[in-house]
């Protein structure tokens, strides 16, 4: 991993007022319009334009590159001392494209082919195709590395197999079943399972040839194996794709950074999306760095985004790129939200305020605003953009300016600075949300709510916490942390459960929902509840299991560590299933709480070194669709139980009606503490805050400059500062070691 020496804060501008991925036809008149914008942009703070190249202008006949945008921006940004990111863009595609590949054409599970518009292109699982998209990648690669002020490529703006193109026409349409991914998709079969036989006793068919195997276009009341296999097919050819992006970028410039950035988190994101699913995890094992788009005021005002939504896209983000040491925003939106008629309420000030310092404060490495100028085309015409269409300059452009240049200011000290380690993990598995395959009868996606509905409370009490993925599991990287809590397990690999059960083994803490392991990665039911050999890890088998909207459970014992925080006569409150958990009688089990009927529903366990609980429900899933005091009160005890650090503490914590939200990040030589305040009410925080100095110590809020000289008492420091309504404040400790 290479540390980074440079941190940009961007906009989006390519030259005019032309909307990404288009671009401006270059005039006489060009070279001086775009001095006075890049001009502009320095003045006003940023460091850094984000710049794109487009397939379909560049590459107007075959082998004949036009980069006459490209070198013009570069060269007037250089005279700026604006450093340039380069986004690229192959979803238009040339014309000469379709003619001289008739069979590369994007295709649905119906069998209708998608002509193209220019966008989405065509299918880069074509050898023509693929060899022309990697090579307009080498030749951008070659012209740009060679300015000096060139700092890095964005490889593909939110990847899905098809973009910017909506085939209304084919019911919950499936890409792609062109002939080309049908060759790749049995390639990745045959390296899975070895022979066709196998492949055949896997998904319960008779197949003949290779050549007549086909991914499914529709489900059945046998197996869904098949399903499972397409679907994480998908996730690999797409994270394939960006890897062999990143090769044909690297044989052109072999040392800038390269990044890419999703739609948005693949959290938000399930499998059965048909345009094609990422896993942000495995995207952010190609490149240097993923990220994220974030629109938190998108198009319509009933569909902005609420705190916890922003805090756990960036949360998410940051968690799949733990590896790279730091994730970058790949657009930020810049102004109101236009799509059609709907239209967003308008971003302010304080908005960027808010959402610059949240990325920052979980390590973020690049914020790129999008854009500089509002869309001059197309259905998000006169959105989303930082100035005025006029080119006149608003408030925000001036704020994020202002932020920008402090950043800059002190890049030394956020590049080293970093997220202060979890000890808390949230497992992410994206197997979990294909119990049923194409018959999944559930309403929303309830592995997503079900994490959502945990991270709420992590984030109201300002316990940092990470996501993991099953594969981080499976090959038991969980060193960092204490407590391991798995929502809505109910698929499961053979691997990822011998990793939870040494985890245990070893000391660790787990908390699990109900049916755990029930169905194995290829959809097959285990004969008992736990599953995979984890009914001893946690003491119990399911006896039984009903479905219901609303599960009470009843804490039975107040003996245990993990029900301190409750109260005589508090409940919690499950979603979805009622399992009962039987415990095993030569395990060291112990009912925590019982059901309606008197059934166990809640059970503790010891094995190893390490303990288990065991709730037969989905708290988290409760948690999603509003806060339940018992099941936050059972979270609080947790954390006792599992003797979780609390580097400060703060009055905030857990104060349903704050909207004060802090955060700790480190650096060489001492520490960050930020407080962002969400809300539009100044609120009075007091803070205490564990530091490594000693006797008398000066704290810094190094936004507005101000000294706040306290003493350590027992490793700890006490102080109490008013936090204006949506503001934020950043309070440092220590010295920078440069």
């Amino acid at each position: 991993m290479k540390k980074p020496e440079f941190l940009p804060i961007s906009v989006w501008y390519s030259g005019g007022k032309a909307r990404a991925p288009m671009l401006s036809t270059i005039t006489p008149g060009s070279e001086a319009e775009w001095r006075k914008d890049l001009e502009q942009i320095k003045a006003l703070g940023f460091n850094t334009v984000r710049t794109w190249v487009e397939w379909a202008h560049c590459e107007p006949k075959p082998g004949e590159y036009n980069f006459e945008n490209l070198k013009l921006l570069c060269k007037l940004a250089n005279e700026q001392w604006l450093r340039v990111i380069v986004q690229m863009y192959v979803d238009s595609a040339p014309d000469w494209v379709g003619k001289k590949y008739p069979d590369a054409s994007f295709e649905t599970q119906s069998g209708d082919r998608v002509h193209s518009q220019a966008a989405p292109g065509f299918c880069t699982d074509h050898p023509g195709v693929r060899e022309a998209v990697l090579n307009f990648y080498t030749e951008t690669a070659k012209v740009a590395s060679q300015y000096p002020n060139f700092h890095g490529w964005d490889l593909w703006s939110e990847p899905h197999i098809v973009n910017w193109a909506y085939i209304n026409w084919v019911p919950d349409v499936q890409f792609c079943y062109c002939p080309h991914t049908q060759s790749r998709f049995r390639a990745w079969l045959q390296q899975k399972y070895g022979d066709l036989e196998t492949l055949n006793k896997a998904w319960y068919r008779n197949f003949e040839s290779w050549d007549d195997v086909e991914p499914p276009r529709f489900g059945t009341i046998l197996s869904y194996t098949d399903f499972i296999d397409w679907k994480n097919f998908i996730y690999d050819k797409l994270a394939g794709d960006l890897r062999m992006r990143y090769e044909a970028v690297r044989k052109g410039d072999p040392t800038h950074v390269i990044t890419s950035h999703a739609a948005v988190p693949s959290i938000f994101y399930s499998p059965y999306n048909g345009y094609g699913a990422t896993d942000d995890f495995l995207m952010a094992e190609q490149i240097d760095y993923y990220g994220t788009s974030l629109y938190p005021k998108h198009n319509h005002p009933d569909r902005h985004w609420e705190i916890w939504k922003f805090a756990l896209a960036v949360d998410f983000s940051r968690s799949a790129n733990k590896k790279n040491g730091g994730f970058y925003v790949g657009e930020l939106q810049a102004g109101k939200g236009t799509i059609g008629l709907n239209i967003g309420d308008p971003i302010t000030p304080n908005d960027h305020r808010i959402w610059i310092w949240s990325i920052i404060a979980r390590g973020g490495k690049a914020v790129n605003i999008y854009a500089y100028y509002p869309m001059s085309s197309g259905y998000e015409s006169g959105g989303y953009g930082l100035i005025n269409l006029d080119g006149s300059i608003t408030e925000r452009a001036k704020s994020a300016g202002e932020i920008a240049r402090f950043i800059q200011t002190y890049q030394s000290l956020f590049l080293n600075a970093k997220p202060v380690q979890a000890e808390v993990a949230l497992l992410y598995n994206p197997l979990a949300q294909m119990v049923g395959g194409e018959q999944r009868h559930s309403t929303g996606d309830m592995h997503y709510q079900s994490l959502v509905g945990y991270y709420q409370f992590f984030l109201e009490h300002n316990i940092p916490v990470d996501f993991i993925h099953r594969r981080d599991l499976e090959q038991g990287n969980l060193e960092n942390y204490k407590l391991l809590i798995v929502p809505y397990p109910l698929m499961f690999t053979e691997r990822a459960a011998e990793s939870l059960k040494r985890f245990v083994e070893q000391g660790g803490k787990v908390v699990s929902e109900a049916r755990l392991a029930w169905n194995d990665e290829r959809g097959f039911a285990a004969d008992i509840i736990p599953g995979m050999g984890l009914a001893e890890v946690f003491g119990v088998v399911e006896t039984n299991i009903r479905m219901s909207k609303k599960v009470y459970i009843k804490p039975s014992s107040d003996v245990h560590t993990a029900l301190v925080r409750l109260s005589p006569g508090d409940v919690l409150r499950g979603s979805y299933f009622a399992e009962t958990i039987t415990p095993i009688p030569t395990t060291q089990a112990q009912i925590l709480a019982t059901a309606e009927d008197g059934s166990p529903a809640m059970v503790a366990s010891r094995y190893g070194k390490g303990e288990t609980i065991c709730v037969g429900s989905f708290i988290g899933l409760t948690n999603f669709e509003a806060v339940h005091e018992g099941n936050y009160r059972f979270l609080e005890g947790l954390m006792n139980w599992a003797d979780i650090t609390r580097h400060f503490s703060s009055s905030v914590d857990g104060k349903l009606d704050k909207d004060v939200e802090i955060r700790l990040s480190q650096f060489p030589g001492g520490q960050l503490l930020y407080l962002i305040n969400h809300g539009v009410q100044a609120e009075p925080v007091d803070i205490v805050w564990k530091v490594e100095e000693n006797g008398k110590v000066e704290l810094t809020e190094i936004l507005k400059g101000r000294l706040h000289s306290t003493q350590v008492k027992d490793d700890r420091v006490t102080f109490t500062t008013t936090i204006d309504g949506r503001d934020v404040q950043i309070w440092k400790v220590g010295e920078l070691n440069k």
